[in-house]
């Protein structure tokens, strides 16, 4: 399918459509939570442009494309149009980010304190990516008290922002920059 406009003109009075036509406010819970999940990977492939080539860097392309599968389907409201079976989570999505998660954790020190956010250009990058999927989740959440989700992408998104706080951890860690852990100010 080729995509010839880019401007539709059909949301200039705070209107939009989903997936299937359905016309909703630009404000409205569902186009929240998948406007959160796009901004989401727009951060991924912000982090992902200073990433070298290699193992961690083609899991946040494959996370982009799983969140293009999750903006979909949150883009769907199922109860007025059939849900594309291209829009729902791959079997086992969840259980990559476990296994990497446990992976990446089996590398680092252990953790002894909470952590301040920040460290190496990347490091501190997957930190601003964990905290919009935390916010992505909260929209998901809110949509999830007027619409029925798939379990799965809600435990999809949620080990999503505890993988994005561990590879921060992995990152530091490989640049050799010392975290910097929470103090009460004196």
């Amino acid at each position: 399918m080729a995509i010839t406009k880019v401007y539709t003109k059909t949301g200039d009075k705070g209107m939009t459509s989903l997936i299937g036509g359905v016309r909703v406010k630009k404000t409205h819970p569902r186009i929240e939570a998948y406007g959160t999940v796009d901004e989401l990977s727009s951060q991924l492939g912000l982090l992902a442009s200073f990433m070298k080539d290699g193992d961690d860097k083609n899991l946040i392309i494959r996370i982009q494309r799983v969140l293009f599968t999750i903006s979909s389907y949150l883009a769907t409201d199922k109860s007025q149009t059939e849900l594309a079976p291209s829009f729902t989570l791959a079997t086992g999505e969840v259980t990559i980010l476990e296994n990497e998660i446990d992976h990446l954790l089996g590398s680092l020190p252990q953790q002894t304190a909470f952590i301040l956010p920040g460290g190496c250009h990347e490091a501190a990058i997957a930190h601003v990516c964990r905290t919009v999927c935390r916010r992505a989740e909260r929209r998901i959440f809110l949509l999830a008290e007027s619409s029925e989700l798939d379990l799965e992408v809600l435990e999809y998104i949620n080990r999503l922002s505890d993988y994005l706080y561990v590879l921060a951890r992995k990152l530091n860690f490989n640049n050799g920059v010392r975290e910097k852990i929470w103090k009460k100010n004196l």
